[in-house]
């Protein structure tokens, strides 16, 4: 697919440098920023596998779990159920970045929406680990929704650099593959309701494409089909969820054409998208917060979701 940079400005909802930035006094009182961590927004742990499963993977540091945080006391509403967003934090498929995980999921907490950290298998563990995780993780959630006070139709995924790979997997993807573990995969979707993106990989064969996640995720020696499989911007449809995505003109690690060919293609596909991009920031910066030009990102976040997560 080539990228028309005139058709993309014509059509998509797309924010460009002092344009998003201009917006962080608008919000700066409506968007509550998590303090330091504090350990009770942590309500629940949850390990993905039984603990004989080969599918806990080979790092120990990363076998498959999910940490739920519950929102603050003043958003609780016993009467009503909660969004939620299920985090997958970056790292190359190789490690998973702490400032992309709980950081986040507080900030949803603090917002009224339930956030929940994902902990995937990552290299040595190789496809479909980590993508078997992720859907396990979305089908828990909606299969104990009444548990955890969530709402099953409002669950969605977000994502950073090689975990925005991830994420926008599963959104493209649901049903790509059912683990023979998952005894949920026959009963309950993995599509997530909504998809927000941080700095993502999205390609594994265009001239932008991140070759180190891809090696990470395939091996040295990948299938070529499945790396087209798994460039995401070539598997949009019409059922995609609405997406989010924040990143940035001069990103280093991962080129900002990731973020714009998925755009395009969910325009291609009348996929409501919003696309925020600023000139100048490092790749993984995370919520930005001691950088004044990035940090109204989050703000535009959590406006972007309200309508969705707190009607």
């Amino acid at each position: 697919m080539k990228y028309k940079r005139r058709d993309f400005l014509k059509n998509s909802t797309l924010f460009i440098g002092a344009m998003g930035t201009s917006v962080s006094g608008s919000i700066a009182n409506t968007i509550q920023v998590p303090p330091d961590p504090e350990p009770e927004f942590l309500n629940e742990e949850l390990y993905l596998w039984s603990d004989k499963s080969e599918n806990n993977g080979q790092n120990q540091n990363y076998r498959p779990k999910i940490r739920i945080y519950y929102p603050t006391v003043r958003h609780r509403n016993v009467n009503s159920k909660y969004a939620a967003v299920l985090i997958c934090p970056g790292g190359g498929y190789n490690v998973q970045a702490p400032h992309e995980g709980q950081p986040f999921a507080q900030l949803f907490a603090m917002n009224g929406i339930v956030g929940v950290v994902l902990t995937y298998r990552v290299n040595p563990d190789r496809y479909p680990g980590a993508y078997a995780d992720a859907c396990r993780a979305m089908r828990i959630l909606r299969e104990k929704a009444e548990k955890y006070n969530i709402d099953p139709t409002k669950l969605g995924i977000m994502g950073f650099s090689a975990g925005g790979h991830l994420a926008s997997t599963v959104a493209t993807q649901p049903d790509l593959y059912k683990d023979p573990q998952d005894d949920l995969a026959d009963r309950i979707s993995a599509r997530p309701d909504r998809l927000m993106l941080g700095y993502p990989v999205i390609s594994f064969i265009d001239d932008f494409a991140h070759s180190g996640s891809a090696r990470s995720l395939l091996g040295d020696d990948p299938d070529p089909s499945l790396m087209q499989q798994l460039s995401n911007n070539r598997q949009v449809t019409e059922k995609n969820p609405p997406a989010f995505i924040f990143h940035t003109a001069d990103d280093k690690g991962v080129p900002v054409q990731n973020s714009l060919t998925f755009t395009e293609a969910c325009l291609q596909h009348n996929v409501p998208v919003e696309l925020h991009i600023y000139p100048k920031g490092e790749h993984g910066v995370g919520m930005a917060l001691n950088d004044p030009s990035l940090r109204s990102w989050t703000g535009l976040l959590i406006d972007w979701l309200r309508p969705w997560a707190l009607e």
